[in-house]
């Protein structure tokens, strides 16, 4: 390979200058790319998306619930008060209301695009629980594309972002790489929404080798909004509200449909409903989210395990509707059960805490932002579950946030006009040293050099975290001494970026998403060791402090990364302000 032509003569590099950027072409990104459009039509809008805006993002494969909404007799308020007590009493509070008020505007315009909503003989909306409604939402994300597309929404699909353009402290537009060419391209934006997701495959999944993507949240969510962030200096909040879901056993199939939808409660292999017995401090079959995963994770570590979702008071015509309401979003489970010869009626499903991962929508982990959900950087405001500060968006949160960023770039679109071009600006001389930066991997790869590929680095990464940051094989928990180990061999690891290697366009994207992945690996490291209680059992859990403080750390703890490139960590005190200066009661 030695003798070849430098790929650096293949690049082709497009310039792309647009009115509004959103990085992300998932719920969050295609809901605020069509309230702009709404808004004014005129404005150039473009999608940057890793895969195909029509199946891409969590819900690529659909949903058969939206798990927030305000049913008869619920408010904005009543929702934020729930949420507060969910999340171990810190939130933020403006945020999680602001979005509560437009999920019926949202609903009811993704509704009006086709997407079917499941109705009784009045004509209301089926709930599913105290803030859920029923839908068939197997198609939900291609309804929502669809409808981007028709507003005249640009599109570039198959590229993924790589870092923003930036020019003190103010994001200018994106840099990204083709999956599928040596293309690189450099968006030139007046404005930018971030919208890339979460994090997963940072912590040792519970399915491994060929099995390894069987995961609870999006494999292919990396963590690269947070990663493009964290390089440019945006402020981060929360990364230590992990979230870990509690999944059906091998299939990671969600449990929310057996618990709330057919009324199956969790039990150990004694068949004690530990939940009721053991929490009712917290609410007994209410408790706060985490102790949903810790209940079952200390019933094991005991020595009472397996624990189950007992299904087995069910009929067989409820075993049969139970089976269709996972077609919709999760039919692996019921192929699975067809397979294995099990009936939901006659056997309880056995359960499982996945690996942790790092988001906004089910948790709180991400960008800091105001409440028209404006970053710290100038010109990016973020959307969904890259969005901090706001657990318990689900669907219809992510597509509030994406209707409430749109709405306040499409404002400041006209009063900042200039913001994209700029004299001092030397855009080609940063798109030079970054094409340097992410096609380094291939040329080395054609030089011949011997390198770490994508999946070392991904295994030994995710085996740090997994042994020393509180993943699955040490029951979720953490201390000092361990989250120490971990800073330290991330350090180690980080010095191996050098010597990546890849052997094409596609795997290129896997090398710098492992990338994303360590970068916020650290920060989440730093999180982890500067909050000193615990707060949400299993999710973040200390044993070098026990207890959950109010006293001392009911405060947001946040974080950046200066010029130097070192983490520095920041503490926000918790403030109940909502709009109009009122208080929610405690």
């Amino acid at each position: 390979m030695g003798g070849e032509e430098s790929l650096k003569l293949k690049h082709s590099v497009q310039h792309i200058s647009t009115d509004l950027l959103i990085i992300g072409g998932g719920t969050a990104g295609c809901l605020a790319a069509i309230e702009a459009k709404e808004l004014n039509p005129d404005v150039k809008v473009t999608i940057l998306e890793k895969a195909n805006i029509e199946r891409s993002g969590c819900l690529a494969a659909g949903m058969n619930a939206i798990n927030a909404y305000l049913n008869p007799g619920e408010t904005a308020e009543s929702f934020t008060k729930y949420v507060r007590y969910d999340a171990c009493g810190l939130l933020r509070e403006d945020l999680v209301l602001s979005q509560a008020r437009e999920f019926e505007y949202v609903v009811k315009k993704v509704e009006s695009w086709g997407l079917p909503i499941l109705k009784d003989d009045k004509g209301n909306y089926q709930p599913r629980g105290r803030w859920n409604i029923k839908i068939n939402g197997e198609k939900l994300k291609p309804i929502i594309a669809k409808k981007a597309l028709d507003m005249g929404v640009e599109v570039i699909n198959r590229a993924f972002a790589t870092n923003y353009i930036t020019e003190n402290g103010v994001v200018k537009g994106a840099f990204a790489a083709s999956t599928k060419k040596e293309e690189f391209y450099v968006i030139q934006a007046k404005k930018t929404i971030i919208a890339t997701g979460g994090a997963a495959g940072i912590y040792k999944p519970n399915n491994t080798a060929d099995s390894r993507h069987k995961i609870w949240y999006s494999p292919f969510n990396a963590g690269a909004g947070y990663a493009m962030g964290i390089r440019a200096g945006a402020e981060m909040t929360s990364f230590e509200h992990r979230f870990i879901a509690l999944r059906t056993k091998d299939i990671i199939s969600p449990t929310g449909t057996l618990a709330l939808g057919f009324g199956a409660p969790q039990v150990n292999a004694n068949k004690e409903k530990f939940m009721q017995t053991k929490f009712a401090h917290v609410g007994g079959e209410g408790a706060p989210t985490p102790y949903r995963v810790y209940g079952p994770t200390k019933e094991m570590k005991e020595g009472r395990g397996p624990c189950y979702m007992d299904t087995t008071h069910l009929s067989k015509e409820q075993a049969y509707e139970l089976k269709k309401s996972f077609l919709d979003m999760y039919p692996d489970i019921v192929l699975y059960w067809a397979a294995n010869g099990i009936e939901p009626d006659q056997e309880p499903i056995e359960l499982q805490g996945t690996e942790p991962y790092i988001m906004g929508g089910h948790n709180q982990a991400g960008y800091w932002i105001d409440p028209d959900r404006k970053t710290t950087l100038e010109g990016l405001f973020a959307a969904g579950d890259v969005a901090g500060g706001a657990p318990f968006k689900f669907v219809s949160g992510c597509f509030a946030e994406g209707v409430i960023a749109a709405r306040k770039a499409i404002t400041e679109l006209g009063e900042v006009e200039a913001n994209s071009a700029s004299e001092n600006l030397d855009v080609d001389a940063l798109a030079e040293q970054e094409i340097d930066r992410v096609f380094g991997p291939l040329e080395r790869y054609v030089e011949g050099q011997t390198g770490v590929t994508y999946e070392e680095m991904e295994g030994r990464l995710q085996k740090i975290m997994d042994e020393y940051a509180g993943g699955v094989s040490s029951y979720y928990e953490m201390s000092e001494p361990r989250l120490k180990i971990a800073e330290k061999r991330l350090k180690q690891l980080r010095s191996q970026i050098p010597f990546l290697v890849a052997k094409d366009t596609f795997e290129l994207m896997n090398v710098h998403e492992v990338i994303d992945r360590l970068d916020v690996a650290e920060v989440l490291v730093q999180h982890l060791l500067h909050r000193k209680e615990t707060r949400w059992p299993a999710y973040q859990s200390r044993t070098d402090y026990p207890e959950r403080n109010d006293m001392q750390w009911l405060k947001f703890v946040n974080s950046y990364r200066n010029q130097e490139g070192e983490i520095q960590m920041v503490e926000r005190p918790y403030e109940q302000i909502v709009p109009g200066n009122r208080y929610l009661p405690r």
